[in-house]
């Protein structure tokens, strides 16, 4: 699977924030994303998030059956800590959702979930995957979310692990599917550096990864 662990790292971005590590647990209590549309490498339809916060309205968000985001214990006590969760959630849903419907530029959605600066980045993210022609199958579960705010609670980071062993891409052309090569570890910590924008919404200022930083 070409991944945005691979992408973030390598590009060395200026606007990644510092990489904070976070032991990778996972739970019991595991929630699927909303899964609803169309197959592999067509426009995802509109569909009803499984959990949006609420103040501005959402962009509608909807992934394939070939490709399933799972997210394991995506809830805090707090209630700001919860909107950064769910606006973190649906940033990445958004991204995955540009890279099956082949739109390098991210699609809407993404830009309403990131900054200037966190949308570049994420664009070389997804043209990683339209550049070869590739979209994604499989599941991916993301886990072990924690949310930090600072500032007065108008910046945060959002850590969380993704576990890549069910994940493939798949060739838009050739049907030919890639998946974790062998020897590599599938599981990898992400830190998302965000802040809260005048609607109220946590966007994405930055995402940085270590391929192993779960244990």
């Amino acid at each position: 699977m070409a991944r945005r662990a691979l992408t973030t790292t390598t590009a060395t971005l200026t606007v990644t924030a510092a990489l904070l590590l976070t032991a990778c647990g996972g739970g019991d209590d595991k929630s699927s994303d909303d899964i609803k549309g169309a197959g592999t490498g067509s426009s995802p339809s509109a569909s009803a998030s499984a959990s949006t916060p609420s103040g501005a309205k959402r962009p509608e968000i909807s992934l394939p059956s070939s490709f399933r985001l799972t997210f394991e214990n995506w809830t805090s006590s707090d209630p700001v800590e919860q909107a950064v969760l769910d606006d973190g959630k649906e940033q990445l849903r958004a991204g995955y959702a540009a890279i099956i419907a082949n739109e390098p530029d991210g699609g809407e959605a993404l830009a309403f979930y990131d900054t200037r600066a966190g949308l570049s980045a994420d664009r070389e993210w997804i043209k990683s995957y339209t550049g070869k022609n590739v979209t994604v199958i499989g599941e991916l579960p993301v886990y072990d979310p924690q949310a930090a705010l600072f500032a007065e609670k108008t910046k945060a980071q959002l850590r969380y692990c993704t576990d890549e062993s069910k994940a493939q891409t798949k060739n838009r052309e050739t049907g030919e599917v890639v998946g974790t090569p062998r020897g590599t570890d599938p599981h990898v910590a992400y830190v998302v550096t965000m802040q809260k924008n005048d609607q109220g919404v946590w966007q994405t200022v930055s995402t940085n990864s270590d391929r192993g930083g779960c244990s």
